[in-house]
């Protein structure tokens, strides 16, 4: 199975990739058919665990690489990397305000819908789409054999993303679940939150295999659009319960097994 996957071609091995982390989705949405809801205690700590998962996946599996393939390239490295970081965040938040305008021409927010059940649907759904971007673009940089670009990070980067997609999944059907949909439709709204992280990651891959220079902002570009998420919705999600000690304990403890992982076996 291993030498399979090895010998597949970039784009084939992000699709694969992308696939296990719309499984781990899919996982977290299943959490519906198990109970009605999770303790709030637990949500908070998944949250804060993803959310260092993916502060330290942003920098080495992400920004540290687009540094080193950036002087690789010749370019200013700090250039391109601070405007890919901040073009991440910035695509984030218009779609986010995107969605917010469509919502009140439309007035899709009927009164038995709870309004923020439907926008975590639409964020989760919208973020997805850089991280499978991202995956897209770490195993499509392989090609090249530059510093900073291997299958062991690329892998680490996407068993990260997976890692946070599971408490995504539980996020998006549990609410739904309780605002009255059935536990298949939640399950079904729940998963196909991230269905657009494999045709994502194909996209990302296509265009760096077709465009080389594009590589460090892409790449710094999905570490903007990841911490985007960690501040805005991660965190603030996290820290809305008692135990802000403990949960901030476990955003550390995901951090460093995201470092570890990526340093390690990097």
């Amino acid at each position: 199975m291993i030498n399979y996957f090895l010998g597949l071609s970039s784009v084939w091995q992000a699709f694969l990739a992308a696939i296990f982390t719309w499984g781990v989705t899919m996982l977290g949405a299943a959490m519906v058919f198990c109970f009605r809801d999770i303790k709030r205690s637990i949500m908070d700590l998944l949250l804060g665990f993803s959310g260092g998962v993916m502060i330290a996946a942003s920098f080495w599996s992400l920004l540290s690489p687009a540094i080193d393939i950036a002087n690789n390239l010749g370019m200013i490295s700090w250039i391109v990397v601070a405007v890919g970081f901040l073009s991440g965040g910035l695509l984030i938040f218009l779609g986010d305000k995107i969605y917010d305008a469509i919502s009140r021409r439309c007035n899709l927010l009927e009164e038995n819908i709870n309004k923020r059940s439907l926008m975590l649907v639409f964020s989760i759904t919208l973020h997805n789409i850089p991280e499978g971007l991202v995956v897209g673009v770490a195993f499509g940089s392989i090609a090249y054999g530059l510093d900073g670009a291997s299958l062991v990070s690329a892998l680490t980067l996407a068993l990260g993303i997976g890692l946070q997609n599971f408490p995504e999944g539980s996020a998006v059907s549990l609410p739904l679940r309780r605002e009255g949909f059935s536990s298949f439709k939640a399950f079904f709204l729940g998963q196909l939150s991230g269905i657009v992280e494999p045709i994502a990651a194909v996209l990302g891959a296509l265009l760096v295999l077709k465009i080389q220079s594009l590589l460090p902002f892409l790449l710094a570009l999905a570490a903007g659009a990841m911490i985007y998420v960690v501040v805005n919705e991660l965190i603030p999600e996290s820290q809305g319960g008692k135990n802000k000690n403990l949960i901030t304990l476990f955003t550390l403890i995901g951090f460093s097994v995201m470092m570890i992982l990526d340093i390690a076996l990097g």
